[in-house]
């Protein structure tokens, strides 16, 4: 880029007047540049955010029994102290204490903080102070000198360019702080969910190993049998078989239930064995006191971190546009310098060693091969891209509270089946058994009852932990936890 420069420069002793008429007259010649550089407009860009279509009311209504939505709408701060587990809400804090990711976001926000501080001192004076000492030799010539003194300068900001970028940053610290909140939310979410996989997973294990106990003692039952010669070596391999399926998933669900417990440590910022001891015993899987009464979809999106900070992104993206089109404009700035200058280290305090000088320059671009208008265009194009991603951002918040409340739904609608067929399954054993003591059906319908007996029942553990973590993907696609 070629950027002719144009500067006039005062400099005098503090003995008399200040000379300083060329650097005024050339202010007055660099306000007429402005002024004809002002005749070209600046760019404007549209400033309102994009319009996505938002429905007025959730497609799944709140379940029968639910708080209605003429009600007050159910606080989502700290949504995990309505399971009443205070084991939750211990993990769940400690999470968002000591969590690594939480702490990489907070070191993000103050690095965007401490960049908007950066951005404003260029709006300011700059003063500096400087001394210097200086001795020469030439042939049998020697010389010292001696100066110390203050430099000033300033660079008025003309056409907004220092201040759009000082928007820019603000706009960025305002996104990262949205997105320390999205972690938030994400990292109390993922602390249940994990919470209550791990207590249904203890459910599921205590019902495999209450099963497997029944079947041993079936197996047992035909082993005494077949040694009394009441039965057949088949029925007692099919019920040695019964019971080794079943044991089969205890090492499975086991498994299982160490990672979780592992999974919950390091989301906590501890080293995975860390948790083994406190949630080593069984507790029923937590369940919300109460159901949500549901805030409408537009408040829903003023409420989520990643839509705010989708939209600061175009705040910072708009104020970049500008940035970038001021840049196509001249640049002015004013310096000077008071200090002192002298032979002599004893000559400084005299006053004819004071000294003084003002400058004024201005520079702008003439021939640039469109560069600068490119980095515009450039910088447009990163505006439409934040105007995307906040577009994606809306249609994913409404996605995913559907998809939380259409879950819950079915979900519950599939419990009342799985409890209803549990107590079948229950009854049908309990039968089977009692027919097969009497010799009025074969040993396979009684292995048979028992399997479906234990895979309801499974269903019906794995659901009800299901329900709950539910709940927790509703808090979290309602934007509750970081308020």
């Amino acid at each position: 880029m070629n950027e002719p420069s144009f500067a006039a420069a005062g400099r005098t002793p503090l003995r008399g007047p200040f000379r300083f008429r060329a650097a005024f007259g050339f202010l007055g010649v660099t306000s007429a540049v402005a002024l004809l550089a002002g005749c070209a407009s600046l760019v404007s860009p549209d400033s309102r955010l994009p319009q996505t279509p938002v429905p007025s009311a959730w497609s799944v209504q709140p379940p029968s029994g639910s708080v209605g939505l003429a009600q007050p709408v159910t606080p989502l701060a700290q949504w995990w102290q309505r399971f009443n587990d205070p084991q939750l809400t211990q993990l769940v804090t400690q999470t968002l204490q000591s969590n690594t990711s939480l702490r990489s976001a907070q070191a993000s926000l103050q690095q965007a903080r401490a960049q908007v501080d950066v951005q404003s001192a260029g709006l300011l004076p700059s003063v500096g102070t400087s001394a210097s000492a200086q001795r020469s030799r030439a042939s049998n010539n020697t010389g010292s000198s001696f100066q110390a003194g203050f430099d000033a300068s300033w660079e008025p900001d003309v056409f907004g360019r220092l201040r759009s970028g000082v928007s820019a940053s603000a706009a960025d610290a305002q996104a990262a702080e949205a997105s320390l909140a999205d972690v938030q939310v994400s990292l109390a979410a993922e602390t249940a969910v994990n919470y209550i996989e791990l207590r249904g997973l203890q459910q599921r294990l205590a019902i495999a190993r209450s099963n497997l106990a029944s079947q041993q003692e079936t197996l047992q039952i035909t082993q005494w049998r077949l040694q009394a010669g009441l039965t057949t070596s088949l029925v007692a391999e099919q019920a040695r078989a019964a019971a080794e399926q079943t044991a089969a998933q205890i090492p499975v669900l086991e498994s299982s239930l160490a990672q979780s417990r592992h999974s919950l440590a390091v989301l906590t910022g501890q080293a995975p064995l860390a948790l083994d001891g406190l949630l080593a015993d069984s507790v029923a899987v937590p369940q919300p006191a109460q159901d949500l009464a549901l805030a409408i979809p537009a408040e829903t999106l003023r409420q989520r971190p990643d839509v705010r900070a989708a939209e600061q992104r175009i705040a910072a993206a708009l104020a970049r546009v500008s940035q970038a089109d001021a840049a196509r404009y001249p640049d002015f700035r004013i310096s000077g310098n008071l200090g002192l200058r002298a032979l002599t280290v004893g000559a400084l305090t005299n006053g004819s060693s004071i000294a003084s000088a003002l400058l004024a320059s201005v520079s702008m671009p003439l021939m640039d091969g469109g560069a600068a208008r490119a980095q515009v265009r450039v910088q447009e194009a990163a505006l439409e891209q934040a105007r995307v991603g906040y577009e994606a951002s809306v249609l994913t918040a409404l996605k995913d509270v559907e998809d939380a409340l259409v879950a819950l739904r079915g979900d519950r609608e599939r419990l009342v089946r799985l409890q209803a067929a549990a107590d079948a399954a229950g009854n049908a054993a309990l039968l089977a058994q009692q027919r097969y003591s009497s010799g009025l059906i074969d040993f396979q319908s009684v292995l048979e009852t028992q399997r479906t007996l234990l895979s309801t029942q499974d269903s019906v553990a794995a659901t009800v932990a299901s329900i709950s973590a539910d709940h927790v993907r509703l808090y979290k696609a309602l934007g509750g936890g970081w308020q």
